[in-house]
Protein backbone atom coordinates (compact mmCIF):
# COMPACT_ATOMS: atom_id res chain seq x y z
CA UNK A 1 0.00 0.00 0.00
CA UNK A 2 1.04 4.00 -0.91
CA UNK A 3 2.17 5.92 1.63
CA UNK A 4 0.71 8.92 1.98
CA UNK A 5 2.80 12.25 0.17
CA UNK A 6 0.97 15.08 1.11
CA UNK A 7 -1.59 15.05 4.67
CA UNK A 8 -4.19 18.08 5.29
CA UNK A 9 -5.49 17.54 8.00
CA UNK A 10 -8.32 20.06 9.68
CA UNK A 11 -6.42 22.82 7.64
CA UNK A 12 -7.95 26.46 7.39
CA UNK A 13 -5.93 29.33 6.18
CA UNK A 14 -6.69 33.05 6.22
CA UNK A 15 -4.28 35.74 4.77
CA UNK A 16 -2.68 38.57 6.43
CA UNK A 17 -4.77 40.94 4.16
CA UNK A 18 -8.33 39.15 4.10
CA UNK A 19 -10.51 39.57 6.83
CA UNK A 20 -12.38 35.83 6.08
CA UNK A 21 -10.53 32.96 5.77
CA UNK A 22 -9.36 31.49 2.30
CA UNK A 23 -9.57 27.70 3.24
CA UNK A 24 -11.93 26.00 5.29
CA UNK A 25 -11.53 22.28 6.98
CA UNK A 26 -9.06 21.34 4.65
CA UNK A 27 -8.80 16.81 5.02
CA UNK A 28 -6.59 15.80 2.04
CA UNK A 29 -4.42 12.83 1.58
CA UNK A 30 -2.16 12.41 -1.77
CA UNK A 31 -0.63 9.26 -1.80
CA UNK A 32 3.13 8.56 -3.19
CA UNK A 33 3.36 8.10 -6.99
CA UNK A 34 -0.46 9.43 -7.09
CA UNK A 35 -1.68 11.75 -10.18
CA UNK A 36 -4.15 14.03 -8.66
CA UNK A 37 -5.83 17.48 -10.29
CA UNK A 38 -7.03 20.17 -8.48
CA UNK A 39 -9.82 22.28 -10.07
CA UNK A 40 -12.34 24.70 -9.27
CA UNK A 41 -14.05 27.96 -9.78
CA UNK A 42 -11.01 31.34 -9.53
CA UNK A 43 -10.83 32.18 -6.01
CA UNK A 44 -12.25 28.56 -4.53
CA UNK A 45 -8.39 28.21 -3.07
CA UNK A 46 -6.75 26.18 -5.44
CA UNK A 47 -3.85 28.24 -5.66
CA UNK A 48 -3.89 28.84 -1.74
CA UNK A 49 -3.75 24.73 -1.64
CA UNK A 50 -0.98 24.62 -3.80
CA UNK A 51 0.97 27.31 -1.52
CA UNK A 52 0.62 24.95 1.51
CA UNK A 53 1.61 21.74 -0.32
CA UNK A 54 5.22 24.00 -1.73
CA UNK A 55 5.54 25.86 1.42
CA UNK A 56 5.16 29.37 0.31
CA UNK A 57 2.63 29.57 2.35
CA UNK A 58 3.64 30.09 5.83
CA UNK A 59 7.16 30.50 5.05
CA UNK A 60 7.02 33.35 1.84
CA UNK A 61 3.17 34.46 1.89
CA UNK A 62 2.20 35.21 5.67
CA UNK A 63 -1.44 34.29 7.37
CA UNK A 64 -3.28 32.51 10.09
CA UNK A 65 -2.44 28.55 9.44
CA UNK A 66 -4.76 25.95 11.70
CA UNK A 67 -4.85 22.39 11.04
CA UNK A 68 -1.35 20.65 10.28
CA UNK A 69 0.04 20.35 6.67
CA UNK A 70 2.50 17.42 5.70
CA UNK A 71 4.67 16.91 3.03
CA UNK A 72 6.54 13.86 2.74
CA UNK A 73 6.57 13.57 6.79
CA UNK A 74 7.67 16.63 7.78
CA UNK A 75 5.45 19.58 9.08
CA UNK A 76 5.14 22.59 6.55
CA UNK A 77 5.33 25.07 9.26
CA UNK A 78 8.15 24.27 11.26
CA UNK A 79 10.24 22.21 8.03
CA UNK A 80 12.12 24.89 6.14
CA UNK A 81 11.04 26.76 2.54
CA UNK A 82 14.70 25.46 1.50
CA UNK A 83 14.03 21.84 3.04
CA UNK A 84 10.60 21.49 1.64
CA UNK A 85 11.80 22.73 -2.11
CA UNK A 86 14.02 19.34 -2.03
CA UNK A 87 10.87 17.44 -1.38
CA UNK A 88 8.74 19.60 -4.13
CA UNK A 89 9.06 20.87 -7.41
CA UNK A 90 6.89 23.40 -8.56
CA UNK A 91 6.47 24.78 -12.34
CA UNK A 92 4.21 28.03 -12.49
CA UNK A 93 1.73 28.89 -14.67
CA UNK A 94 4.25 32.03 -16.07
CA UNK A 95 7.24 30.09 -16.39
CA UNK A 96 9.13 33.43 -16.69
CA UNK A 97 8.49 34.63 -13.54
CA UNK A 98 10.89 31.72 -11.65
CA UNK A 99 14.06 32.03 -14.98
CA UNK A 100 17.05 33.38 -13.02
CA UNK A 101 19.51 32.30 -15.28
CA UNK A 102 20.95 34.19 -18.69
CA UNK A 103 20.76 31.04 -20.70
CA UNK A 104 18.23 28.22 -20.67
CA UNK A 105 21.13 25.28 -19.19
CA UNK A 106 22.15 28.69 -16.46
CA UNK A 107 18.27 28.42 -15.15
CA UNK A 108 18.68 24.55 -15.30
CA UNK A 109 21.66 24.22 -13.58
CA UNK A 110 21.16 27.18 -10.39
CA UNK A 111 19.27 24.94 -8.04
CA UNK A 112 22.39 22.38 -8.42
CA UNK A 113 25.01 25.61 -8.05
CA UNK A 114 23.26 26.62 -4.56
CA UNK A 115 23.70 22.90 -3.33
CA UNK A 116 27.43 23.41 -4.78
CA UNK A 117 27.23 20.65 -6.94
CA UNK A 118 30.46 20.07 -8.70
CA UNK A 119 30.67 21.44 -12.01
CA UNK A 120 31.03 18.33 -14.00
CA UNK A 121 27.98 16.28 -12.06
CA UNK A 122 26.15 19.76 -12.98
CA UNK A 123 26.78 19.78 -16.60
CA UNK A 124 26.25 16.00 -16.94
CA UNK A 125 22.45 16.44 -15.10
CA UNK A 126 22.09 19.89 -16.84
CA UNK A 127 22.49 17.65 -20.12
CA UNK A 128 20.19 14.61 -19.01
CA UNK A 129 17.08 16.50 -18.12
CA UNK A 130 17.31 19.11 -21.22
CA UNK A 131 17.31 15.90 -23.35
CA UNK A 132 14.34 14.36 -21.12
CA UNK A 133 12.71 17.31 -21.77
CA UNK A 134 13.71 17.99 -25.52
CA UNK A 135 15.19 21.35 -25.10
CA UNK A 136 18.76 20.05 -25.47
CA UNK A 137 19.49 22.62 -28.91
CA UNK A 138 18.44 25.21 -26.42
CA UNK A 139 20.72 25.34 -23.72
CA UNK A 140 22.74 28.33 -25.22
CA UNK A 141 19.75 30.47 -25.47
CA UNK A 142 18.42 32.94 -23.06
CA UNK A 143 15.33 31.59 -21.38
CA UNK A 144 12.84 34.35 -22.16
CA UNK A 145 14.04 33.96 -26.05
CA UNK A 146 12.27 30.45 -26.31
CA UNK A 147 8.36 29.61 -26.97
CA UNK A 148 5.99 28.82 -24.78
CA UNK A 149 6.43 25.55 -24.73
CA UNK A 150 10.60 25.43 -24.03
CA UNK A 151 9.93 28.14 -21.61
CA UNK A 152 7.43 25.38 -19.62
CA UNK A 153 9.74 22.66 -20.78
CA UNK A 154 13.17 24.62 -18.84
CA UNK A 155 11.33 25.36 -15.95
CA UNK A 156 10.25 21.54 -15.60
CA UNK A 157 13.97 20.66 -15.97
CA UNK A 158 14.99 23.30 -12.92
CA UNK A 159 12.67 21.42 -10.67
CA UNK A 160 13.45 18.33 -11.97
CA UNK A 161 17.58 18.45 -11.55
CA UNK A 162 16.81 18.10 -7.58
CA UNK A 163 15.16 14.83 -8.40
CA UNK A 164 12.20 15.59 -5.56
CA UNK A 165 9.86 13.21 -5.07
CA UNK A 166 6.49 15.82 -5.86
CA UNK A 167 5.87 17.76 -8.81
CA UNK A 168 3.28 20.41 -8.66
CA UNK A 169 1.81 22.48 -11.72
CA UNK A 170 -0.07 25.72 -11.25
CA UNK A 171 -1.93 25.97 -14.70
CA UNK A 172 0.63 24.38 -16.51
CA UNK A 173 -1.67 25.01 -20.44
CA UNK A 174 -2.10 28.91 -19.23
CA UNK A 175 0.91 30.12 -22.29
CA UNK A 176 0.50 27.38 -24.58
CA UNK A 177 -0.74 27.13 -27.62
CA UNK A 178 -2.95 23.93 -28.17
CA UNK A 179 -0.62 21.56 -29.88
CA UNK A 180 2.40 22.58 -27.08
CA UNK A 181 -0.61 21.84 -24.40
CA UNK A 182 -1.02 18.31 -25.04
CA UNK A 183 2.19 17.89 -25.77
CA UNK A 184 3.12 19.25 -22.24
CA UNK A 185 -0.05 16.88 -20.50
CA UNK A 186 1.94 14.19 -22.33
CA UNK A 187 5.05 14.81 -20.87
CA UNK A 188 3.58 15.16 -17.71
CA UNK A 189 2.58 11.82 -17.85
CA UNK A 190 5.62 10.26 -19.38
CA UNK A 191 7.50 12.22 -16.70
CA UNK A 192 5.17 10.44 -13.85
CA UNK A 193 5.41 7.18 -15.18
CA UNK A 194 8.94 6.86 -15.97
CA UNK A 195 10.02 8.38 -12.73
CA UNK A 196 7.27 7.89 -10.19
CA UNK A 197 6.59 10.71 -8.95
CA UNK A 198 3.88 12.26 -7.22
CA UNK A 199 2.30 14.70 -9.36
CA UNK A 200 -0.39 17.37 -8.57
CA UNK A 201 -1.68 19.79 -11.40
CA UNK A 202 -3.75 22.88 -10.97
CA UNK A 203 -5.79 23.76 -13.49
CA UNK A 204 -9.08 25.28 -14.91
CA UNK A 205 -9.17 23.15 -18.47
CA UNK A 206 -10.11 20.09 -17.37
CA UNK A 207 -10.66 17.96 -20.88
CA UNK A 208 -6.97 18.38 -21.63
CA UNK A 209 -5.87 17.29 -18.68
CA UNK A 210 -7.63 14.32 -19.25
CA UNK A 211 -6.34 13.38 -22.16
CA UNK A 212 -3.98 11.01 -20.21
CA UNK A 213 -4.88 9.33 -17.24
CA UNK A 214 -5.44 11.20 -13.74
CA UNK A 215 -6.11 8.91 -10.66
CA UNK A 216 -7.97 11.56 -8.97
CA UNK A 217 -9.91 14.67 -9.39
CA UNK A 218 -10.11 17.05 -6.02
CA UNK A 219 -12.95 19.87 -6.87
CA UNK A 220 -12.70 23.14 -5.02
CA UNK A 221 -15.44 25.74 -4.38
CA UNK A 222 -15.26 28.65 -1.74
CA UNK A 223 -12.22 27.53 0.01
CA UNK A 224 -13.36 23.94 0.93
CA UNK A 225 -13.49 20.01 -0.89
CA UNK A 226 -17.07 19.57 -2.34
CA UNK A 227 -15.63 16.47 -4.24
CA UNK A 228 -12.57 14.20 -4.35
CA UNK A 229 -13.36 11.55 -7.04
CA UNK A 230 -12.45 9.19 -10.18
CA UNK A 231 -12.54 11.03 -13.18
CA UNK A 232 -15.27 8.95 -14.47
CA UNK A 233 -17.14 9.45 -11.28
CA UNK A 234 -16.66 12.93 -11.31
CA UNK A 235 -17.71 13.59 -15.29
CA UNK A 236 -21.41 11.05 -14.90
CA UNK A 237 -22.75 13.88 -12.46
CA UNK A 238 -23.80 17.44 -12.95
CA UNK A 239 -21.56 18.88 -10.21
CA UNK A 240 -19.12 20.80 -13.50
CA UNK A 241 -22.12 22.61 -14.28
CA UNK A 242 -23.30 23.36 -11.04
CA UNK A 243 -20.35 25.44 -10.03
CA UNK A 244 -19.82 26.72 -13.36
CA UNK A 245 -16.72 24.58 -14.98
CA UNK A 246 -16.70 23.51 -18.39
CA UNK A 247 -17.38 19.52 -18.94
CA UNK A 248 -15.46 18.40 -21.93
CA UNK A 249 -17.03 19.57 -25.26
CA UNK A 250 -17.72 15.93 -26.16
CA UNK A 251 -20.00 15.43 -23.41
CA UNK A 252 -21.80 18.25 -24.18
CA UNK A 253 -22.70 16.97 -27.47
CA UNK A 254 -23.87 13.86 -25.95
CA UNK A 255 -26.56 15.86 -23.25
CA UNK A 256 -27.76 17.73 -27.02
CA UNK A 257 -28.53 14.10 -28.06
CA UNK A 258 -30.03 13.23 -25.18
CA UNK A 259 -27.80 10.38 -23.92
CA UNK A 260 -27.80 9.88 -20.10
CA UNK A 261 -24.32 9.68 -18.95
CA UNK A 262 -24.87 6.99 -16.41
CA UNK A 263 -25.54 4.72 -19.64
CA UNK A 264 -22.01 5.72 -21.01
CA UNK A 265 -18.82 3.75 -20.68
CA UNK A 266 -15.16 5.05 -21.32
CA UNK A 267 -16.67 8.38 -20.14
CA UNK A 268 -13.35 10.25 -19.78
CA UNK A 269 -12.10 9.88 -23.53
CA UNK A 270 -14.11 10.89 -26.93
CA UNK A 271 -11.74 7.81 -27.53
CA UNK A 272 -13.02 5.36 -25.30
CA UNK A 273 -16.80 6.32 -24.75
CA UNK A 274 -20.02 4.39 -25.88
CA UNK A 275 -23.75 4.30 -25.38
CA UNK A 276 -26.16 2.26 -26.37
CA UNK A 277 -26.86 3.31 -29.90
CA UNK A 278 -24.44 6.36 -29.66
CA UNK A 279 -24.15 6.90 -33.43
CA UNK A 280 -27.73 6.61 -34.33
CA UNK A 281 -28.70 8.71 -31.73
CA UNK A 282 -25.84 11.19 -32.68
CA UNK A 283 -26.67 11.29 -36.21
CA UNK A 284 -30.65 11.37 -35.89
CA UNK A 285 -29.94 14.47 -33.38
CA UNK A 286 -27.10 16.07 -36.70
CA UNK A 287 -29.99 15.58 -39.28
CA UNK A 288 -32.86 17.53 -36.93
CA UNK A 289 -30.86 20.52 -36.72
CA UNK A 290 -31.06 23.53 -39.01
CA UNK A 291 -28.70 23.37 -42.43
CA UNK A 292 -25.42 25.58 -41.38
CA UNK A 293 -25.54 28.93 -43.01
CA UNK A 294 -22.72 30.91 -43.49
CA UNK A 295 -21.94 34.58 -41.95
CA UNK A 296 -23.28 37.47 -43.59
CA UNK A 297 -20.99 39.74 -45.76
CA UNK A 298 -19.48 43.24 -43.50
CA UNK A 299 -17.79 46.05 -44.07
CA UNK A 300 -14.39 46.65 -43.19
CA UNK A 301 -12.78 48.73 -40.70
CA UNK A 302 -9.45 47.84 -40.79
CA UNK A 303 -7.35 47.10 -43.74
CA UNK A 304 -3.59 46.60 -43.26
CA UNK A 305 -1.73 45.71 -46.74
CA UNK A 306 1.39 44.78 -47.99
CA UNK A 307 2.48 45.13 -44.29
CA UNK A 308 6.14 44.38 -43.48
CA UNK A 309 7.64 44.09 -40.17
CA UNK A 310 10.90 41.75 -38.55
CA UNK A 311 12.02 42.72 -35.24
CA UNK A 312 16.01 44.03 -35.07
CA UNK A 313 17.93 40.59 -35.54
CA UNK A 314 14.78 38.75 -36.12
CA UNK A 315 13.83 37.13 -38.56
CA UNK A 316 10.47 39.07 -40.86
CA UNK A 317 7.48 37.92 -38.89
CA UNK A 318 5.17 39.86 -41.57
CA UNK A 319 6.64 39.95 -45.17
CA UNK A 320 4.05 41.98 -47.62
CA UNK A 321 0.87 41.13 -45.40
CA UNK A 322 -2.49 41.74 -46.59
CA UNK A 323 -5.70 41.48 -43.93
CA UNK A 324 -8.99 43.15 -43.38
CA UNK A 325 -10.67 43.24 -40.67
CA UNK A 326 -14.36 43.86 -41.05
CA UNK A 327 -17.14 46.30 -39.00
CA UNK A 328 -18.65 43.76 -36.44
CA UNK A 329 -16.38 41.30 -36.80
CA UNK A 330 -15.72 38.76 -33.57
CA UNK A 331 -12.27 37.13 -34.66
CA UNK A 332 -10.10 34.57 -33.47
CA UNK A 333 -6.44 35.32 -34.31
CA UNK A 334 -4.69 31.57 -33.52
CA UNK A 335 -1.55 29.74 -34.66
CA UNK A 336 1.60 28.88 -32.63
CA UNK A 337 3.40 30.78 -30.21
CA UNK A 338 6.56 33.29 -31.56
CA UNK A 339 4.17 33.77 -34.82
CA UNK A 340 3.66 37.33 -34.67
CA UNK A 341 0.01 37.59 -33.05
CA UNK A 342 0.62 39.95 -30.74
CA UNK A 343 3.19 41.53 -32.65
CA UNK A 344 0.37 42.46 -34.53
CA UNK A 345 -2.13 43.67 -32.23
CA UNK A 346 0.97 45.76 -31.55
CA UNK A 347 1.46 47.36 -35.10
CA UNK A 348 -2.34 47.96 -34.76
CA UNK A 349 -2.45 50.32 -31.79
CA UNK A 350 1.11 51.82 -32.56
CA UNK A 351 3.08 50.20 -29.85
CA UNK A 352 5.56 49.10 -32.62
CA UNK A 353 5.74 51.10 -36.22
CA UNK A 354 6.40 48.55 -39.77
CA UNK A 355 8.89 48.70 -41.67
CA UNK A 356 6.69 48.97 -44.87
CA UNK A 357 2.69 48.90 -45.26
CA UNK A 358 -0.17 50.70 -44.91
CA UNK A 359 -2.96 50.15 -42.57
CA UNK A 360 -6.30 52.21 -42.68
CA UNK A 361 -8.80 52.51 -39.63
CA UNK A 362 -11.90 53.37 -41.35
CA UNK A 363 -11.29 56.62 -43.43
CA UNK A 364 -7.69 56.89 -41.22
CA UNK A 365 -4.23 55.76 -42.07
CA UNK A 366 -2.68 54.79 -38.84
CA UNK A 367 0.35 56.09 -39.84
CA UNK A 368 -0.80 59.88 -39.35
CA UNK A 369 -2.04 58.55 -35.40
CA UNK A 370 -0.17 58.62 -32.00
CA UNK A 371 -0.54 55.83 -30.05
CA UNK A 372 -2.88 57.89 -27.72
CA UNK A 373 -5.36 58.59 -30.74
CA UNK A 374 -5.15 55.18 -31.35
CA UNK A 375 -6.59 54.22 -28.20
CA UNK A 376 -9.95 56.37 -28.66
CA UNK A 377 -10.56 53.73 -31.03
CA UNK A 378 -8.59 50.77 -30.65
CA UNK A 379 -8.77 49.00 -26.85
CA UNK A 380 -5.75 46.72 -26.05
CA UNK A 381 -5.98 44.41 -23.46
CA UNK A 382 -2.36 42.82 -22.97
CA UNK A 383 -1.82 39.19 -21.72
CA UNK A 384 -0.11 39.87 -18.77
CA UNK A 385 -2.83 42.13 -17.14
CA UNK A 386 0.67 43.85 -14.46
CA UNK A 387 1.96 45.21 -16.97
CA UNK A 388 -1.75 47.18 -17.32
CA UNK A 389 -2.46 48.15 -13.84
CA UNK A 390 -0.88 51.51 -12.53
CA UNK A 391 -2.84 51.56 -9.61
CA UNK A 392 -3.25 50.23 -6.44
CA UNK A 393 -7.11 49.86 -5.79
CA UNK A 394 -9.63 48.04 -8.13
CA UNK A 395 -11.92 50.57 -8.42
CA UNK A 396 -9.47 53.55 -9.51
CA UNK A 397 -7.66 51.25 -11.82
CA UNK A 398 -11.07 50.91 -14.07
CA UNK A 399 -11.68 54.47 -13.69
CA UNK A 400 -8.24 55.56 -14.96
CA UNK A 401 -9.31 55.98 -18.73
CA UNK A 402 -12.29 57.76 -17.66
CA UNK A 403 -10.40 60.15 -15.06
CA UNK A 404 -7.83 61.19 -17.46
CA UNK A 405 -10.86 61.92 -20.44
CA UNK A 406 -12.63 64.30 -18.01
CA UNK A 407 -15.44 62.63 -17.66
CA UNK A 408 -17.88 63.49 -14.08
CA UNK A 409 -17.95 61.79 -11.17
CA UNK A 410 -21.44 60.11 -11.30
CA UNK A 411 -20.54 59.10 -14.94
CA UNK A 412 -17.45 57.21 -13.80
CA UNK A 413 -19.04 55.24 -11.06
CA UNK A 414 -22.05 54.30 -13.14
CA UNK A 415 -19.73 52.88 -16.13
CA UNK A 416 -17.25 51.61 -13.54
CA UNK A 417 -19.46 49.58 -11.25
CA UNK A 418 -21.25 48.08 -14.43
CA UNK A 419 -17.90 47.27 -16.15
CA UNK A 420 -17.16 45.61 -12.42
CA UNK A 421 -20.59 43.68 -12.02
CA UNK A 422 -20.23 42.17 -15.62
CA UNK A 423 -16.55 41.09 -14.89
CA UNK A 424 -17.22 39.81 -11.25
CA UNK A 425 -15.25 41.91 -9.61
CA UNK A 426 -18.34 44.23 -8.24
CA UNK A 427 -17.60 42.77 -4.34
CA UNK A 428 -14.22 43.07 -4.32
CA UNK A 429 -14.05 46.67 -5.86
CA UNK A 430 -12.65 48.40 -2.93
CA UNK A 431 -9.51 45.87 -2.69
CA UNK A 432 -5.77 46.19 -3.39
CA UNK A 433 -4.91 45.11 -6.76
CA UNK A 434 -2.23 43.01 -5.13
CA UNK A 435 -4.42 40.40 -3.25
CA UNK A 436 -6.13 39.10 -6.66
CA UNK A 437 -4.94 36.08 -8.17
CA UNK A 438 -4.14 36.48 -11.95
CA UNK A 439 -7.33 35.78 -13.66
CA UNK A 440 -8.99 38.49 -11.56
CA UNK A 441 -6.27 40.72 -12.86
CA UNK A 442 -6.69 39.66 -16.05
CA UNK A 443 -10.41 40.83 -15.54
CA UNK A 444 -9.11 43.90 -13.88
CA UNK A 445 -7.93 44.65 -17.45
CA UNK A 446 -10.80 44.20 -19.31
CA UNK A 447 -13.67 46.14 -16.93
CA UNK A 448 -11.14 49.26 -17.36
CA UNK A 449 -10.85 48.87 -21.32
CA UNK A 450 -14.52 48.16 -21.44
CA UNK A 451 -15.72 51.49 -19.84
CA UNK A 452 -14.06 53.57 -22.96
CA UNK A 453 -16.41 51.99 -25.61
CA UNK A 454 -14.11 51.55 -27.87
CA UNK A 455 -15.18 50.82 -32.03
CA UNK A 456 -12.22 47.98 -32.15
CA UNK A 457 -11.22 45.86 -29.21
CA UNK A 458 -8.26 43.94 -28.90
CA UNK A 459 -7.98 41.29 -26.31
CA UNK A 460 -4.93 39.07 -25.98
CA UNK A 461 -5.33 35.38 -24.54
CA UNK A 462 -8.79 37.21 -22.70
CA UNK A 463 -9.71 33.53 -20.75
CA UNK A 464 -6.12 33.14 -19.58
CA UNK A 465 -6.57 32.00 -15.81
CA UNK A 466 -10.32 32.47 -16.08
CA UNK A 467 -12.54 29.45 -15.02
CA UNK A 468 -15.19 28.57 -17.14
CA UNK A 469 -18.36 30.88 -15.35
CA UNK A 470 -16.44 34.23 -15.18
CA UNK A 471 -15.05 33.87 -18.64
CA UNK A 472 -18.74 33.16 -19.61
CA UNK A 473 -20.19 35.77 -18.18
CA UNK A 474 -17.47 38.26 -19.69
CA UNK A 475 -17.67 36.87 -23.13
CA UNK A 476 -21.09 37.05 -23.64
CA UNK A 477 -20.24 40.28 -22.26
CA UNK A 478 -18.33 41.10 -24.93
CA UNK A 479 -20.70 39.08 -27.67
CA UNK A 480 -23.50 41.08 -26.79
CA UNK A 481 -21.32 44.10 -27.33
CA UNK A 482 -20.28 43.12 -30.62
CA UNK A 483 -23.96 41.52 -31.90
CA UNK A 484 -26.14 44.99 -30.39
CA UNK A 485 -23.53 47.82 -30.22
CA UNK A 486 -21.11 47.00 -33.41
CA UNK A 487 -17.71 47.42 -31.19
CA UNK A 488 -15.10 44.50 -33.43
CA UNK A 489 -13.42 41.90 -31.36
CA UNK A 490 -10.13 40.64 -32.05
CA UNK A 491 -9.26 37.93 -29.79
CA UNK A 492 -5.58 36.24 -30.10
CA UNK A 493 -6.35 32.80 -28.32
CA UNK A 494 -4.97 29.63 -27.95
CA UNK A 495 -8.31 28.55 -25.92
CA UNK A 496 -9.78 26.17 -29.23
CA UNK A 497 -13.03 26.02 -27.37
CA UNK A 498 -13.61 29.96 -27.35
CA UNK A 499 -12.67 30.51 -30.77
CA UNK A 500 -15.46 27.79 -31.42
CA UNK A 501 -18.08 29.23 -29.34
CA UNK A 502 -17.83 32.99 -30.02
CA UNK A 503 -15.81 33.83 -32.76
CA UNK A 504 -17.50 34.23 -36.03
CA UNK A 505 -14.45 33.83 -38.46
CA UNK A 506 -10.58 32.75 -36.97
CA UNK A 507 -7.42 33.83 -38.86
CA UNK A 508 -4.98 31.40 -38.90
CA UNK A 509 -1.45 32.56 -39.03
CA UNK A 510 1.92 31.27 -39.88
CA UNK A 511 5.63 31.51 -40.58
CA UNK A 512 4.57 32.25 -44.33
CA UNK A 513 1.53 34.52 -43.46
CA UNK A 514 -2.29 33.61 -43.40
CA UNK A 515 -2.79 29.77 -43.26
CA UNK A 516 -6.81 30.03 -43.76
CA UNK A 517 -9.17 32.53 -43.29
CA UNK A 518 -12.66 31.12 -42.46
CA UNK A 519 -15.43 29.83 -39.73
CA UNK A 520 -14.13 28.58 -36.84
CA UNK A 521 -15.19 24.81 -37.61
CA UNK A 522 -13.96 25.02 -40.69
CA UNK A 523 -10.39 25.67 -39.23
CA UNK A 524 -10.17 22.64 -36.54
CA UNK A 525 -11.84 20.08 -38.93
CA UNK A 526 -8.74 21.13 -41.30
CA UNK A 527 -6.09 18.17 -40.31
CA UNK A 528 -3.71 20.03 -42.48
CA UNK A 529 -4.50 23.83 -41.02
CA UNK A 530 -4.49 21.98 -37.61
CA UNK A 531 -0.71 20.81 -38.08
CA UNK A 532 0.89 23.77 -39.43
CA UNK A 533 -0.38 26.28 -37.09
CA UNK A 534 0.09 23.84 -33.76
CA UNK A 535 -3.65 23.84 -32.93
CA UNK A 536 -5.35 20.79 -31.90
CA UNK A 537 -8.25 18.92 -33.11
CA UNK A 538 -11.74 19.64 -30.69
CA UNK A 539 -13.12 16.24 -29.32
CA UNK A 540 -16.16 17.75 -31.33
CA UNK A 541 -14.12 16.35 -34.73
CA UNK A 542 -12.65 13.37 -32.97
CA UNK A 543 -16.24 11.91 -32.10
CA UNK A 544 -18.05 12.95 -35.63
CA UNK A 545 -14.78 10.55 -37.44
CA UNK A 546 -15.25 7.73 -34.84
CA UNK A 547 -19.13 8.01 -35.67
CA UNK A 548 -18.79 8.62 -39.47
CA UNK A 549 -20.38 11.98 -39.22
CA UNK A 550 -18.87 14.75 -40.99
CA UNK A 551 -16.80 16.68 -38.85
CA UNK A 552 -18.06 20.03 -40.41
CA UNK A 553 -21.28 20.10 -40.06
CA UNK A 554 -21.73 17.96 -36.78
CA UNK A 555 -18.88 20.65 -35.08
CA UNK A 556 -20.63 23.91 -36.87
CA UNK A 557 -24.31 22.56 -35.23
CA UNK A 558 -23.57 21.70 -31.70
CA UNK A 559 -22.15 25.65 -31.60
CA UNK A 560 -25.05 27.14 -33.49
CA UNK A 561 -26.94 25.21 -31.00
CA UNK A 562 -24.92 26.46 -28.17
CA UNK A 563 -24.96 30.28 -29.74
CA UNK A 564 -28.82 30.13 -29.93
CA UNK A 565 -29.09 28.75 -26.29
CA UNK A 566 -27.18 31.75 -25.18
CA UNK A 567 -29.44 34.27 -26.98
CA UNK A 568 -32.74 33.42 -25.82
Amino acid sequence: MSKPAIIFDHVNYQYDSQAEPTLHDINLTINQGEKVLIIGPSGSGKSTLGSLINGLIPHAIPGKITGKVTVMGQDVESASLFDLSLHVGTVLQDPDSQFVGLTTAEDIAFAMENDATPQAKMKTRVQQWATTLGIQNQLGQSPQALSGGQKQRTAMAGVLVDEGDILLFDEPLAALDPAAGKQSIALIDDLHRRLGVTVVIIEHRLEEVLAQPVDRVIVMQEGRIIANETPEALLKTPLLRQIGLREPLYLEALDLAGIDFNDTTGITSVNTIEAPHLKQRLGDWLTGEPEHKKPAGLKPLLQITDLTFGYPKGPKLFNHFDLTINRGDMLALVGENGVGKTTLSQLITGFVKPDAGKMTFGDVDLATQSVKERADKIGYIMQDPNQMISKIKIFDEVALGLTLRGVDEATIKAKVEDALKICGLYPFRNWPISALSFGQKKRVTIASILTLSPQLLILDEPTAGQDWRHYTSMMRFLEKLNRDSGITMLLITHDMHLMLEYATRTVVLGHTGILLDAEPAKVLTEPTIIKQAHLAETSLYTLAERMGLDPFEFTAAVIAHERQERHV
